[in-house]
């Protein structure tokens, strides 16, 4: 839990009405793989950035997304 805590000095937490606007079309691109995913699919969408899982639900919904094993790579550089 500490290791959560310490976590919001740097990460922070979207308000629906930043993500909620990107809903619909979240659904959309997301389809029927996991439709409880558009949250985190509407936060990377409204602020541009990609999303770190190893789900693959999120791949091919025009957002970038990386797997650990390549972030990994990418600070091991």
């Amino acid at each position: 839990m500490k290791l959560l805590v310490s976590l919001t000095s740097v990460v922070q937490m979207l308000s629906m009405d930043i993500h909620g606007v990107y809903r619909e079309r979240a659904l959309h691109r997301i389809g029927t793989r996991d439709p409880d995913d558009w949250p985190v699919l509407a936060c990377a969408m409204a602020i541009g950035c990609p999303v770190w899982t190893e789900d693959t639900d999120f791949f091919g919904t025009g957002v970038a997304t990386w797997t650990t094993d390549r972030v990994d790579l990418y600070f091991s550089d």
